[in-house]
């Protein structure tokens, strides 16, 4: 082979091509974005910061990673697009040098019973394929070891026409899956606990059923007390074998009562059809509060929880089942398959064991492939969703992440950071909404919004690298470098709950006294058993008030007004001092605008299109009837109202006319957990994790709780707010409260009266109390990786 020689001559003018290094964006107005202009470098790390509600989420997710997405889907056929969400296009001027976007947000996985980590990652997938071919005896497919496949058969008669004559042949299918068919691939069975239905020791006539909505004269009650298929004035507890299984269990069997045609059922399956299909949220409260009581869940004692039919857990590789092999914890089942040697395989095991290596490096290796998807965190879930990313051979696609160190502790922090510039070296462009400093630290370029929150954010202060940011007048720049100090005195407890032998998850027989009347911070590395520990052995219930990152349920009609109850004084106000009724002022209600139903905004479906939202003309996207908008109260109407943020309606509902204790007193709360930049009729769907949590909060802060459980409230706080929670938590404490806090934010630590450290790793290397104490002395042992971080952030 000959190679070409080389001559020195002078570089060629750069290529036209490699002109187009910036991704510029150009009067972006998403939201509360106020024409913001900027150029974002690409194959750089592009950290973006500012304040909870500055607008971050809308430059980054609505309008970047939204274009970005809209365009690509534009390329695929008129068929393909009727099938995809359909977007509509950011309101921005221009928006040049955009790439594929990818977007790796924090949204929960789907709460589907059947969805778990294996299935979601593909891991499940490459298994059953391995046990297909290695498992000894040999069942099947890779769908004789898949829960979502039944096993079914059948056979009967088909026509097929032949040389112009019809002739009938006999055919037979069968198909073996490797769902359990007592659960159906649930995992868990429901069993209905008898004495919450009836009381036995009554007859029909006495009234026996104690179920909402079977009462005695009702149409479900005659169903029973009138079939005649047992004597409604004999005690329950006295039916023969037939007449309790004819109340209990008969198939649907049509008959007439009182002269009316109906279907009668078994007690139990119409319970089953009317009430546990439905989604338990969806309920009215007396019947969710009833199925709490009556239906208990526990592992299906077919499939002892696998899911899996026998035949599938009886093949093995080695000893080892499919079953056990998704319920190793990830860390384990990987050394397992680096175990496996069959040359026949080698291009699945190691793909499979690069899927699994992935988890252990992201700090999810006390995760099990068997583990519901639907009870993994926010942050879990954002990691689970990267695994898929890193080891692809895409490169100069763009990256977009929303607060990827959400759950994690410090030490986890340092990895998830290396991961980020793993994917820039790569050739990518990765933009990320971050609050915490050691991440913003690692950016080629920040871009900082503010100043302000909602309609004081929106504007850019400042672009350009770190050091330029720590030495800016910006709130983020002033911040960065805070460091909270240890107090003086921590408080005194004024009793203590005890936990006894927890074990739940990973708790190894946990026993521990939490301090009451005093702040209390549970840290330790993700999946060290905190959440275990807090959420699992704290029972929810008399005098704890729980609050979770759990998504808020409503739709877009639905806002901070309706979710916290404010807008029921607000509506009173407005109906005793006009002389109407409250209804009117209600956008769901008898007060909406008759052209778009109260929503403001009409909504035209395009098919495979974009849809489009225009503002409702009729109301002017008032939301109201312009008959209602005649109505005032302290010279607002109730559009004006809502349009208020909660700062400036706290002032309004405070003295005056409009003076309205009960809508006072809400408001206060919500300005208390920093949301006084909200206006009130903001759509819940267009609030971040953090914003909701917070409004969660503000909810619960008027219940009478003595015990406050609060799982890492700062997520999505800007540095600046944190100072705000802080205070907050200390007014809860002083007035009275027990405050238990799940965080790995070590200002919170810093500020806490006793801290409870779990580790000293995740999973089963976790699920034990390594330290107990107050933070000064956690710091001056430096015995577990909390104290080590801590002892770095205060200087100790």
């Amino acid at each position: 082979m000959s190679k070409a020689t080389r001559t020195d001559t002078p570089s060629p003018a750069p290529h036209a091509a490699d002109s187009h290094d910036m991704i510029r964006v150009h009067g972006a107005r998403e939201n509360n974005l106020k024409d913001v202009s900027i150029e974002i470098p690409k194959r750089r790390l592009t950290v973006f910061t500012g304040v909870s509600g500055s607008g971050k989420s809308s430059l980054v997710f609505d309008t970047i990673a939204a274009e970005s997405q809209r365009l690509i889907n534009e390329t695929y056929s008129a068929f393909v697009q009727g099938f995809m969400p359909t977007l509509a296009r950011p309101e921005v001027d221009v928006l040049d040098g955009l790439t594929t976007a990818i977007i790796v947000d924090q949204q929960r996985m789907g709460g589907d019973p059947r969805s778990t980590v294996g299935t979601a990652t593909d891991a499940n997938a490459m298994l059953r394929i391995l046990f297909s071919r290695l498992g000894q005896p040999h069942i099947g497919s890779p769908k004789a070891f898949s829960f979502n496949v039944p096993s079914i058969s059948g056979a009967g008669a088909v026509t097929v026409e032949r040389a112009g004559k019809t002739v009938k042949e006999r055919r037979s299918f069968s198909i073996t899956g490797g769902m359990c068919p007592r659960c159906e691939g649930r995992g868990a069975v429901s069993d209905v606990d008898l004495t919450q239905l009836y009381d036995d020791s009554k007859s029909l006539t006495e009234g026996a059923l104690t179920i909402p909505g079977y009462k005695p004269g009702g149409w479900n009650y005659r169903l029973y007390s009138e079939s005649g298929f047992f004597d409604a004035d004999k005690p329950i507890r006295e039916y023969t074998e037939q007449e309790l299984h004819d109340f209990l269990h008969r198939e649907a069997t049509r008959m007439k009562i009182a002269g009316i045609n109906m279907t009668y059922e078994g007690l139990i399956p119409r319970i089953q059809k009317s009430m546990l299909s439905k989604d338990r949220e969806a309920m009215q409260p007396h019947i969710r509060e009833f199925v709490d009581r009556a239906i208990t869940f526990t592992d299906c004692p077919e499939c002892g929880g696998t899911r899996l039919s026998e035949a599938a857990r009886s093949s093995r590789i080695g000893g080892t089942s499919i079953a056990d092999a998704c319920a190793m914890q990830i860390s384990d089942l990987a050394e397992w398959v680096r175990g496996l040697e069959e040359p026949s395989m080698a291009p699945l095991l190691a793909t499979l064991q690069q899927t699994l290596d992935s988890f252990v490096e992201i700090g999810l290796g006390y995760l099990s492939l068997d583990r519901p998807s639907g009870t993994l965190s926010g942050g879990e879930a954002q990691r689970v969703k990267m695994i898929r990313h890193l080891g692809s051979s895409l490169t100069d696609v763009t990256y977009v992440f929303d607060e990827p160190t959400t759950g994690l502790h410090p030490h986890d922090i340092q990895r998830m950071n290396g991961l980020l510039l793993r994917l820039r070296d790569k050739g990518n462009t990765v933009l990320v909404v971050e609050h915490k400093p050691e991440t913003i630290a690692i950016a080629d370029h920040v871009v900082d919004l503010g100043p302000g929150a909602g309609t004081a954010g929106g504007a850019v202060c400042f672009e350009g690298t770190v050091e330029g940011l720590r030495a800016s007048v910006t709130l983020t720049g002033r911040h960065l470098d805070d460091r909270a100090s240890f107090k003086e005195t921590v408080r005194k407890p004024t009793g203590t709950l005890e936990v006894r032998g927890a074990t739940a998850h990973n708790l190894r027989g946990v026993d521990v006294d939490i301090p009451l009347g005093t702040l209390v911070v549970v840290t330790g590395v993700a999946g060290s058993g905190k959440s275990s520990l807090v959420h699992g052995s704290i029972p929810a219930g008399a005098g704890v008030v729980s609050v979770d990152q759990g998504a808020i349920r409503g739709s877009r009609r639905s806002n901070p007004a309706t979710y916290t109850g404010l807008l029921d004084p607000i509506r009173k106000a407005f109906a005793k001092a006009n002389g109407v009724k409250p209804a009117l002022f209600s956008a769901n209600s008898e007060g909406a605008c008759p052209t778009c139903n109260g929503a403001g905004v009409i909504y035209t479906d395009l098919a495979m299109m974009a849809g489009v939202a225009t503002t409702c003309e009729e109301c002017e996207g008032k939301r109201f009837d312009a008959s209602v908008l005649e109505y005032h109260l302290g010279g607002r109407d109730i559009s004006e109202v809502l349009a208020m943020p909660v700062a400036e309606a706290e002032e309004f509902f405070g003295a005056g006319e409009a003076h309205t204790p009960a809508a006072h007193r809400v408001l206060g709360r919500l300005a208390d957990v920093g949301l006084g930049y909200l206006t009130l009729g903001q759509p819940l769907t267009t609030l971040s994790g953090g914003e909701r949590q917070r409004l969660k909060l503000a909810t619960h802060m008027a219940e009478k709780g003595g015990v406050y459980v609060l799982d890492e409230p700062t997520a999505g706080l800007h540095l600046a707010d944190v100072e705000h929670l802080l205070g907050l938590l200390d007014r809860l404490v002083d007035s009275g409260k027990s405050v238990i806090v799940v965080e790995h934010h070590q200002a919170v630590m810093a500020h806490a009266d006793w801290i409870i450290d779990l580790g000293p790793g995740a999973g089963h290397d976790g699920g034990r109390v390594v330290f107990e104490g107050t933070p000064a002395d956690l710091v001056a042992a430096r015995s577990t990786l909390t104290g080590q971080h801590l002892a770095a952030y205060v200087g100790a």
